[in-house]
């Protein structure tokens, strides 16, 4: 037999146009619902938690049990680096303005933004899953070809971190900012989304056209 040979597929994200509709979605979760608990609650919090992703990129386990204590202002603390020094992002004010007027939870705890702080975060992170379940079939993301888009929870950070190498932040800051524990890891998951490798790509194309006798010739 031959040598397996692992394909690696690229990380998807929500380019701007998606990600728009996700968050109309979250105003529409409460059409036919059949629960108890205000429908408009379920979409404020779930819009919350989903510009919390999209603007911190911190994963959804680490958000839904976010203690409120790490918003300073409009910046959140995401971690204590080895050195000791905290690693801040800053928020978009009204990410920020959200999480300070979320409605609470059915079982709210002062100390988190949407956790109870009572159970497994396991078993609250999925119950957020299934939600998002819900509102990804509300949202309706199609393929360029009309088929639907497979989405998930971690899409948020991915589209957290695409969206600053595409506007051309250093990999090694996106990778401090995500909590990698090397450059590496960041470069396996997002190096088809960094734009100076696309720019030093076309570059050293450019450089092999001067190599060549037609274009020497189209040139003088």
């Amino acid at each position: 037999m031959g040598r397996v040979v692992a394909k690696h597929v690229p990380t998807d994200y929500f380019p701007a146009h998606e990600y728009r509709r996700i968050i109309s979605a979250t105003y529409r979760l409460g059409e036919d619902a059949e629960r108890s608990w205000a429908p408009e609650k379920r979409g404020i919090r779930i819009r919350a938690l989903t510009e919390l992703m999209r603007w911190s990129g911190l994963r959804i386990r680490d958000a839904a049990t976010l203690e409120c204590s790490r918003l300073e202002e409009n910046k959140l603390l995401l971690y204590q680096a080895k050195t000791g020094s905290p690693v801040f992002v800053p928020l978009p004010p009204h990410v920020a303005d959200l999480l300070r007027s979320i409605p609470p939870g059915l079982k709210p705890n002062p100390n988190y933004f949407f956790w109870s702080g009572n159970g497994l975060p396991k078993t609250y992170v999925a119950n957020w899953q299934r939600a998002y379940r819900r509102l990804f079939n509300v949202a309706d993301l199609r393929k360029p070809d009309g088929t639907p888009k497979r989405c998930h929870c971690h899409m948020f950070r991915d589209t957290f971190a695409v969206e600053m190498l595409l506007a051309g932040v250093p990999i090694d800051q996106v990778s401090i900012l995500l909590g990698h524990s090397s450059v590496r890891v960041t470069e396996k998951h997002y190096s088809p989304w960094v734009r100076a490798r696309q720019d030093q790509l076309e570059k050293s194309v450019q450089s092999v056209w001067q190599l060549l006798p037609e274009h020497k010739a189209a040139a003088s």
